[in-house]
């Protein structure tokens, strides 16, 4: 997963999936419980002068700075450690998680609740600017290869082209076109963005690519006209948003070799 979200991506091995935190999560997560620690610190000169309303408020602001950066999990992480520090550093008895005054269990509470939702609306927030912009970069691959298309004195020029859209877009370790043939049967890469081995389906999302090349067949006016073989990089695979563009643009290279026929391609 991208860029973008806070979700587990499986990293395949020989013998098993790992799972693994993307850097910028994990770096979230441990921010997450040394920011408001660190805070919550450097407020306590300040304790007595400070209200606890104005110090929960200066926490809510690292809570919310920690889940943009990161994940949800991360985000609720922070808010559990600005509440567990707010009540240790910043209410009486100090340097005790106990709390004796009720206005200072409200303000806890709050905290807490308030950190935990913002959080959440952080992320979203992050989450949504990330699909824009990969939606922008989707729409632009499309055009740019719509108008070669169109304007191409060669079918192999719009071929070359996808080509190297499709290696960049789905992380490929290489990527080759082969006219007509159907020889073997290897793992395909279908129209709805999910695999097929043989007879059965595979989760790429959950299983990582297939061992081996997959296909990507083109068809132009209903007919077939070749495939597109995807070699597998090593990084994990990129969502179905990406998939069904890397499809599109098949599509797009088999409406080019059907209108140019056999003598122009």
């Amino acid at each position: 997963m991208s860029a973008v979200t806070g979700i587990w991506k499986p990293l395949r091995t020989e013998a098993r999936v790992v799972w693994a935190w993307p850097l910028r999560d994990r770096l979230a997560l441990a921010a997450a419980f040394v920011a408001p620690f660190l805070v919550a610190l450097v407020l306590v000169p300040f304790r007595t002068s400070v209200t606890h309303t104005n110090a929960a408020l200066i926490l809510v602001v690292v809570v919310v700075a920690v889940a943009a950066l990161g994940s949800r999990t991360a985000g609720v992480a922070a808010a559990l450690s600005a509440a567990a520090w707010f009540d240790f550093f910043l209410t009486r008895p100090y340097e005790t998680f106990d709390i004796t005054a009720s206005a200072d269990i409200e303000t806890a509470v709050l905290l807490l609740a308030v950190g935990v939702l913002v959080s959440q609306l952080a992320a979203r927030a992050r989450r949504l600017e990330v699909v824009t912009v990969t939606d922008a970069a989707h729409l632009a691959r499309i055009h740019r290869t719509a108008d070669l298309a169109k304007t191409a004195n060669s079918a192999d020029i719009v071929v070359d082209h996808v080509r190297r859209e499709l290696t960049e877009l789905l992380g490929l370790r290489a990527c080759r076109f082969e006219y007509g043939t159907l020889l073997g049967k290897p793992p395909r890469l279908e129209t709805d963005g999910g695999v097929t081995v043989g007879r059965r389906t595979w989760n790429p999302d959950t299983d990582g690519w297939p061992e081996g090349e997959i296909e990507l067949r083109t068809y132009g006016n209903g007919h077939y006209v070749g495939r597109f073989m995807l070699t597998p990089g090593p990084g994990p695979v990129l969502p179905l948003q990406a998939r069904l563009v890397a499809v599109t643009l098949a599509d797009q290279t088999g409406a080019a070799l059907d209108t140019a026929g056999p003598a122009r391609r």
